[in-house]
Order: C-alpha cells, then structure tokens, then sequence
C-alpha cells in the first residue's frame, strides 16, 4: 500500500522545484487531472473485466497504464515525456469524438480535458510526480477507500488556493444538511452549482446507510445529477464521482442560468436540491433573459434560487445556504422571489450560521434554508447557531465539524423558542408575520453586537451594497405609498 499519509507533502515538494508550478492552485489543478486518469484507468480495467465487448475512448497509447506507468524505469521521462504529455496526450483527449449517443462514463474524458492544463515544464519532476500518483492502487479496496480521504484533504486545500475556495463547502455543512434532508432510496437529488462534489457525496454517504438490496443500490448510483460551469471544479468532482464507485456519475459541465426556466417541465425537476449557489458573483446580462422580470437579477444566487423553486418537484424538499443579503434583501428580485417561497413553498427552517464557517474564503455570514414543496407557508422557525465554546471563530486549523451542530440537531426535533443574553436565539414567525408586518424581511434571530465584527475590505464593500440596494429599495417603496395617498405623482 502507498505511503497515503505523506502522499500530498510529497508531491507538493517535487513540484515547488518546477518553474512551470506558480502557486497552490495551479498545484492542485496539476494534480487534479493526472489523480483523474489514475482513477478513470483502474475503473477502466474493472469495466474490461465485467464486459468483454468494452471498448475505451482513450487510445491505447494515451491510457494512463500505457505511458504514466514505470516498468523498471524504463518510462517515458525528460523531455520526451514533456513532449508526449503537450503534444499527444492533451490534443488526443481534448479531441476525443463525443456525441449525445457517448456513454457518461466515456463523455467525462473529453469534457474533463476541455479545458485543462499541464502547468510543469520540467520533464524529470513530472516524471517523479506521476510515479508517486500511480504507486496508488485502486484495485485495493482499502486502500481505494483511504484515498478517498486523502481527496478531501486535496479539495479542502482550495479554501487558502486564492478563488478556488468557492468550489469548497464544509464538509460539515454539507452532512448537517444531507442528514436533516433525511434522504430516502429512490429520491433524485441534485446541485446546479456542485463544485467539488461536497453536496453529492455527503447525499451519497447518508443514502447508502439505507441499502438493502441490489435494486437500492442500482437507484443510488442514479440518485445525484450536478451540474458545473467551471472546468477545473467539474474535473475534481467527477474523479470524486468515480472514488465513490459511481461509474456513471451524472454530472455536466453546463451553466444552469442558460436555459429559460418557464420552460422547465416535471421531467426536469427532482425530489430534493441540495445547494450553495455561488453568491457575491454575477453573470452577463442576456443572462437575466431566462428569468421572468419579476425575478430577474444581477446576483447569482437570486437566479439560482429561482431555479431551485421551479426544479424542484411537488412535495419535494430542499436545502439551500445563502448570505445574510438575502435575507434583509428588499430589492424587487429579492422580495418577489421571497414572496414566492412563502406563498408556493413551506419554508419550515432558517439555520443562522457563524460568520467563519467559510473562512477564509469569506466572512459574510450565512443561512441554510429548509423548505419544500407541499404547500404555502405557516409558520418558519429561525434557530441560531452559535459558536461553540472555546472558538472565537473558525479557521484553517479549526475548521467546523458536524459535532458543533449537534445543538441544532437536538432543537430540531423539539422545537421550542430560545432565548440567549436578552436576544432571540430561536423564534418562530407566521407567514404573515413575514409577509406584512416585516415586509419578507427574513433578518430573524440574528447575530447581536454586530459592530464587533470585523470583515475583510471586499467583504465590506459587498455588505455595504446589499445593505444599500435594500435601503433604496425600502425608500422607493416608501415613496410610492405617499404618492398614493397624495393622490399623484410627487411634484
């Protein structure tokens, strides 16, 4: 068995002595597509064996066993492996013949090579580096399943590696939610926004506790669809995909905003959505075209959360983190699209989380949504969680763990109002609570003492101007209800 624990430290020191390798991202990304076809080659041999009519869509000489392989080191290496590697392996994958008729399983290769780079420009340490990738053996299922841990080392490395850190969400996060979702065999779940893979997996790793026979586990292998609109994130989630044994991962390299969402029909909707749209961010104008006007807007995550309500299925079920923007939001797109949510879906839950659970990434705080789709809204309950004690906040070196959840858990199942230090910790308002008297102000049970916190200058700035959008929007609603009275147009 490889040395695993050391497995990332080792490579990381043969490529800081590559000029080709600047900075932790292109690192990883580096690692990333060689990890991919280390992994899509031993699924390859599986396929083989169980099929003898299998066919690969990698030519022989560019399958990984073919070239990355050392038989007494008698391997490709120097500039002949540089060569092979920039002039046959990149162009024969980025070109592989993909139509609709393409298996997934075959498909992943061309698209997973769409876009990707070899980054080291010396030929002996890629050589070195692809020995240590394939000393892994992921016939062994041990050891198979230990990588899979390694993985997430790997992926968890993207919150320091500059943006890549969108891509990431806890895995605390992401098992809190799969676990209240409480998946049950047969349900489709999806994330239009999947990054990673962190949702998907954390869905998988609750769903298989509930196999009980070989038709379960032909429905959890169909169980996740993902979609991914950045190249390097889709490569890292797919080889995800393939470390979990999905041999078929349905997972697309697509943008979700490009499709009209009127247009959707009950085929393309599913039982739960697990998500934490991109937010902060925004997309081309003709991108709002998709959207009704009411719902159109310039921040992702409000389009995103209008696809979240037209895809999902009746009686379906979602849970969906985010910012605080969203929720004290009252520009037009944030309050028709919050009317929508009470009035068409039973939000039951708002989780207030801490300000660093995705530190360092960023500071703004964040919310989980729980709602479905079985009828208009009574009543929501907001429940805050709080630090646990012995944290100011949480960093690299003491990240969340699903543990510090464990109060919220524990409420879950007795709901009751909470008070702490004079201020509302957990609190339940009627729809019309929220609709009226607060104006779908979702701001409930919030932080106290917020002047304590202390944002970094980008996080500042995108407060400010949510906090600005909402003041306008409050003061222009203000002004219609005068000129009303008045009885015309304000002089």
């Amino acid at each position: 068995m490889a040395n695993l624990s050391g497995f990332v430290k080792r490579l990381r020191d043969i490529m800081r002595n590559d000029a080709g390798i600047n900075g932790d991202a292109q690192r990883i990304e580096q690692i990333a597509w060689m990890l991919f076809l280390k992994v899509y080659d031993a699924k390859e041999h599986d396929w083989e064996f169980d099929d003898d009519t299998y066919v690969s869509i990698i030519p022989p000489k560019c399958r990984w066993s073919s070239w990355a392989h050392d038989e007494d080191g008698k391997g490709l290496t120097a500039d002949d492996l540089l060569d092979f590697v920039n002039n046959t392996l990149f162009p024969t994958l980025k070109n592989l013949p993909v139509d609709a008729s393409t298996p997934i399983r075959q498909a992943i290769v061309q698209t997973t090579f769409s876009d990707a780079n070899n980054y080291m420009k010396d030929g002996v340490l890629l050589r070195q580096v692809v020995n240590v990738i394939d000393e892994l053996d992921f016939s062994d299922y041990a050891e198979s399943h230990a990588f899979g841990e390694i993985y997430e080392t790997i992926l968890k490395e993207l919150q320091s590696a500059g943006s890549a850190g969108e891509f990431y969400t806890p895995r605390a996060v992401t098992e809190f939610m799969a676990k209240m979702i409480r998946p049950q065999i047969g349900d489709k779940m999806a994330d239009f926004a999947c990054g990673t893979g962190g949702f998907l997996t954390s869905w998988l790793k609750e769903l298989e506790t509930k196999i009980k026979t070989t038709a379960d586990r032909a429905a959890f292998g169909a169980s996740v669809h993902g979609v991914e609109k950045k190249q390097f994130p889709y490569m890292l989630c797919v080889t995800n995909m393939l470390l979990h044994d999905l041999d078929e991962p349905n997972v697309f390299h697509d943008n979700s905003l490009l499709k009209d969402i009127l247009d959707y029909t009950d085929d393309d909707r599913f039982d739960v959505i697990l998500m934490n749209p991109p937010y902060g961010g925004s997309e081309k104008a003709d991108v709002k075209n998709h959207f009704p006007a009411d719902l159109a807007s310039s921040e992702t995550a409000d389009l995103f959360m209008a696809v979240i309500m037209y895809r999902l299925k009746r009686n379906g079920r979602a849970a969906v983190i985010l910012p605080d923007g969203f929720l004290f939001g009252a520009d037009n797109a944030k309050v028709n699209l919050k009317r929508k949510l009470l009035s068409e879906f039973n939000l039951h839950t708002v989780i207030r989380m801490p300000g660093s659970v995705f530190s360092p990434y960023t500071s703004i705080t964040t919310n989980i949504l729980f709602f479905d789709r079985t009828g208009p809204t009574k009543e929501t309950w907001f429940y805050r969680l709080d630090m646990p004690d012995g944290y100011k906040h949480f960093s690299k070196t003491k990240p969340m763990k699903l543990e510090h959840f464990a109060p919220a858990m524990e409420w879950w199942n007795d709901r009751k109002p909470l008070a702490a230090d004079g201020f509302d910790k957990a609190k339940s308002f009627t729809a019309k609570e929220l609709a009226e008297d607060l104006n779908y102000n979702l701001d409930q049970c919030g932080y106290p003492h917020e002047e304590e916190e202390i944002l970094s200058p980008m996080d500042l700035i995108q407060r400010y101007q949510e906090e600005r959008a909402s003041l306008n929007a409050e003061i222009d609603r203000v002004l219609v209800e005068i000129t009303e009275k008045l009885g015309g147009p304000l002089a």
